[in-house]
């Protein structure tokens, strides 16, 4: 096989009927793994970062894609450069698109063996243990003559669709049922009570996909969204025009899935999520705190629930954090690991190394090992 590598995010256009085909092809594909959030993200972010975008080409055509980038990050033994996927903790899971991911990792990491990381640090994040890729990508590096060491990175809270959504409400609590009768009961008494489900192809109407992504921010600013200072909500200045400008590319290629819980003609709540080939990922979810029923907030969850297996849906990934609150609506909570590959010369590098033996279960919390950026995106 033959790599080429991209270090320009202008090459990449040339490849977009192709990335395309190829993630199409690729197992339990996310729209993270799309070009178009990509250079939209890149277009944002980019500038403190070095793009390596590996090509795998076999008999001259091009059988998998690679995506890497080089960036500065900030630990307990200093500054160290990252040789990564590229995303940056917006999503959960990430790897190589095609058809044979651990082909295309192959033929990458003996590129890399090759010509160097041109980091002090490579590491693999964001990857599934589900049909044991932990173990397949575990095993590759070794096979390149890296020395993974395999570490908790966090955890994801999913709802897989399997069966029916009655079968779906017969494994939740009692408890769980009886207050999702009592959130439609209390809303309905307050009026007429409406789910729109907004994904968009190609030729639809722009104007409603923006006025209900207004809806979204006012609900947001509403909020304590409107007051946050970590960066995490649609609001925030540091990442407001990115998500605005992401809220178009997704929706003209197809991957935007906004959720709006209506009553009496007014949005009281959202769900913002992305979305590729039965793949729902939660981005950000809010309702609106004047509605004095506080069940808004839940009843849209269960709304989207029930639409995704009518719809035929495979998963929705809620996302890390606030792991509580969404115990009650998840079927599987799954881990998420990273695979680091230290310099054996490196003094910091092998401290880090061993703290992260020592914590055990290996995630560090955000402040310490992880890079602050995890604050503004997570």
């Amino acid at each position: 096989m033959n790599v080429r590598e991209i270090n320009s995010v202008q090459e990449l256009t040339s490849l977009q009927q192709v990335w395309s085909d190829l993630l199409a092809r690729t197992p339990q594909a996310c729209f993270f793994q799309s070009l178009d959030w990509l250079q939209t993200y890149w277009k944002h972010f980019g500038e403190t970062q070095k793009l390596r975008i590996l090509v795998i080409e076999e008999e001259e055509e091009v059988n998998g894609i690679l995506p890497l980038v080089v960036r500065q990050e900030w630990t307990k033994v200093g500054p160290l450069n990252y040789l990564t996927y590229p995303l940056d903790y917006w999503g959960s899971f990430y790897g190589p698109i095609g058809a044979d991911p651990d082909q295309t990792l192959k033929a990458g990491l003996e590129y890399l063996k090759k010509v160097g990381i041109d980091a002090d640090v490579l590491e693999l994040r964001w990857i599934s243990d589900e049909l044991s890729e932990s173990d397949r990508v575990e095993h590759l590096l070794k096979s390149a003559q890296f020395s993974p060491l395999r570490s908790d990175l966090d955890s994801t809270s999913v709802v897989n669709f399997s069966g029916t959504w009655e079968d779906y409400l017969a494994s939740r609590t009692s408890k769980w049922r009886n207050n999702y009768r009592r959130w439609i009961r209390q809303l309905n008494e307050l009026g007429e009570v409406k789910h729109v489900r907004y994904r968009p192809v190609a030729g639809d109407d722009t104007a409603r996909c923006e006025e209900y992504y207004e809806e979204c921010l006012r609900i947001a600013s509403a909020s304590w969204q409107g007051e946050s200072s970590t960066g995490t909500t649609l609001t925030h200045d540091v990442v407001a025009p990115f998500l605005k400008e992401m809220h178009q590319v997704a929706a003209r290629c197809g991957g935007l899935d906004l959720n709006l819980l209506y009553l009496e003609e007014r949005a009281v709540a959202f769900a913002y999520n992305y979305y590729y080939a039965g793949h729902v990922y939660g981005l950000r979810i809010g309702y609106d705190p004047t509605v004095k029923c506080k069940g808004a907030g839940n009843l849209l969850y269960a709304k989207m629930i029930e639409d995704s297996f009518q719809r035929g849906d495979w998963r929705h990934d809620l996302g890390p954090r606030h792991l509580q609150c969404k115990r009650a609506i998840v079927t599987d909570l799954m881990p998420v690991y990273r695979m680091s590959c230290y310099k054996m010369g490196s003094v910091r590098q092998q401290l880090l190394r061993l703290k992260r033996q020592w914590d055990g279960r290996g995630a560090e919390p955000v402040g310490e090992d992880a890079p602050a950026e995890l604050e503004v995106h997570a």
